[in-house]
């Protein structure tokens, strides 16, 4: 029987893969507040590493970008020096690693800003729901709308983060530009109310994401860059959708095509939701762009197998399951049972429900430690 092609070896962009199975970026909050990574990152992403391809826990290109208590940076020295240990593990263990690039805009609090100032947005429109301080649980409070003057300056912060992430030892980078932070937020005319050259049409809110995403790939080489988009999540601070999904988002991924980038991620209807695929084209999407696809959303075995041999996804990305399987990979190859994550060691604490999940290897010989003869 010939292998499925989900478990092949071969490329995204110049990165080579063991198998076509992404970890999605996860958020886990287990940074210190200054933004550096622990040790027990290293084995987190070590244990992982038989992924195809992992993507990082979303990471602030500047303290300004940064929403949430315990996420980690990439825009000092010590950043650097935090990460380098997890890229090395990665590698050690044969993995490819690569960094995502976030900066939340709206989706922040006055307690997670220098000096207390206020979050910055395309527009000073205050978002919903709630964040993740030091106090726990706030709602994000009122941003002010970037000025045009420093958007320039706001590009250069990302040049200097995918900079970092070379020095950290990374085989790429991902520009978040998905899940509602701030580069989905210029894009859609729902959180977008600018009359400059950054808002109105779609051109207009669709160029901070073209522009960022160039910016990186000069730094890194355009095929060791990759962006992720989600044009029908509302998750994160109650963010309406664009007024014309399909053609805006069909629109940027034609306008990043013609940039040569290693990937286009896409989330597949609402995170955590349906895939939705009735109510959107994603392979429009695939088409405009024209390079390799990651799907993500709503994707088991059997689902992930079909979209890689019917040409549908160049890869797949998983997320949750690969919290409490390491061992995903091997897992989804065996059609072996998967273990169930604990919600509430998602976000913060330490190495429960972080580090301490078996292998499939592992509890097999724990059975057996524990037979009785």
């Amino acid at each position: 029987m010939q292998p499925e092609s989900l478990f092949l070896p071969g490329k995204i962009g110049a990165i080579p893969v063991a198998n076509r199975i992404v970890m999605s970026p996860l958020t886990r909050a287990r940074a210190d507040m200054e933004g550096k990574q622990t040790a027990l990152a290293v084995e987190y992403y070590r244990q992982r590493a038989s992924a195809g391809l992992l993507i990082t826990e979303a990471t602030n290109i500047s303290r300004q970008g940064r929403g949430y208590a315990f996420t980690p940076g990439i825009y000092t020295d010590e950043h650097v020096a935090a990460w380098r240990p997890v890229t090395d593990a990665v590698h050690d263990a044969g993995g490819r690693i690569v960094l995502q690039l976030w900066h939340v805009g709206r989706i922040s609090h006055n307690s997670l800003q220098e000096h207390g100032n206020a979050p910055v947005a395309p527009s000073a429109i205050r978002a919903g729901q709630t964040t993740y301080t030091e106090s726990g649980m706030q709602q994000p409070s009122q941003p002010r709308a970037l000025r045009s003057d420093e958007i320039p300056g706001l590009i250069d912060e990302y040049r200097n983060a995918a900079t970092r992430a070379r020095l950290a030892g990374f085989d790429g980078v991902e520009v978040h530009s998905a899940n509602c932070y701030l580069l989905e937020q210029f894009i859609r005319d729902s959180t977008n109310k600018r009359d400059d050259a950054y808002g109105g049409s779609v051109e207009n809110r669709t160029r901070l994401t073209f522009e960022v995403a160039r910016a990186v790939a000069d730094i890194w080489g355009s095929d060791r860059v990759g962006v992720r988009l989600s044009p029908l999540t509302m998750s994160a601070g109650d963010t309406p959708l664009d007024s014309d999904p399909q053609g805006t988002y069909g629109y940027l991924a034609d306008r990043l095509g013609t940039l040569g980038l290693a990937y286009l991620h896409c989330i597949e209807g609402q995170t955590r939701g349906d895939n939705a695929k009735d109510a959107f084209d994603f392979q429009a999407l695939r088409r405009a762009f024209g390079g390799q696809y990651i799907a993500n959303n709503g994707y088991d075995r059997e689902k992930a197998i079909q979209a890689v041999k019917d040409g549908h996804a160049d890869m797949v990305a998983f997320g949750r399951s690969f919290i409490a399987n390491p061992d995903l990979p091997e897992r989804l190859r065996l059609n072996a049972p998967l273990a169930v994550a604990l919600p509430e060691t998602f976000y913060g604490g330490g190495a429960p429900g972080y580090t301490d999940y078996l292998t499939l290897d592992q509890q097999t010989a724990d059975l057996r430690g524990h037979r009785i003869w």
